[in-house]
């Protein structure tokens, strides 16, 4: 099972290396108005935070993705970000277990739910594409960076399209 989640996850990784491979510095952290005056470095950070995060909690048990270290340089870096993807990326593939999941929803006490690696690597899978979907939005408003037509795009809607156009 874990390679039918590993392989799409990989596979938006590297749409994200590419990205950023045809960005600029300054275009990475530009302010963008359309996402709320932030800039794509900073959804960049965001997604890799999250499968760090993920990585961290699969050594302890326990993932917490409100609680996750933010890293300045992978948001204001391009350089940080690609490294950090490569690190994401080679360190997908493990054995599925279960984890604690704390999240902190406002309440006095946190909320502790049990899941799984292989169940946050889907909800990271997730993740990822809505924040793609937002990166093109901001890519269109800061260069002239051609995105490919399924990035940023959940697979089921590729497949839904490409039913219609049938």
């Amino acid at each position: 099972m874990i390679a039918q989640i590993t392989q799409p996850v990989t596979s938006l990784l590297s749409q994200l290396q590419t990205l950023l491979e045809m960005l600029t510095d300054d275009q990475y952290s530009e302010k963008v108005p359309l996402l709320s005056n932030a800039s794509l470095g900073q959804h960049v950070r965001h997604i890799i935070e999250f499968f760090l995060e993920l990585e961290n909690g699969y050594a302890t048990g326990t993932v917490n993705y409100d609680g996750r270290k933010r890293d300045f340089a992978i948001e204001t870096r391009r350089s940080a970000a690609l490294d950090a993807i490569q690190v994401v990326t080679m360190n997908l593939k493990k054995e599925n277990k279960q984890l604690m999941l704390t999240a902190d929803f406002g309440s006095d006490a946190l909320c502790q739910v049990l899941t799984s690696y292989e169940r946050e690597l889907v909800y990271n899978l997730e993740h990822t594409i809505h924040h793609m979907a937002l990166l093109r939005i901001g890519v269109n408003a800061v260069s002239a960076v051609e995105l490919p037509d399924n990035f940023g795009v959940a697979i089921s809607t590729l497949k839904y399209r490409k039913l219609c156009a049938q």
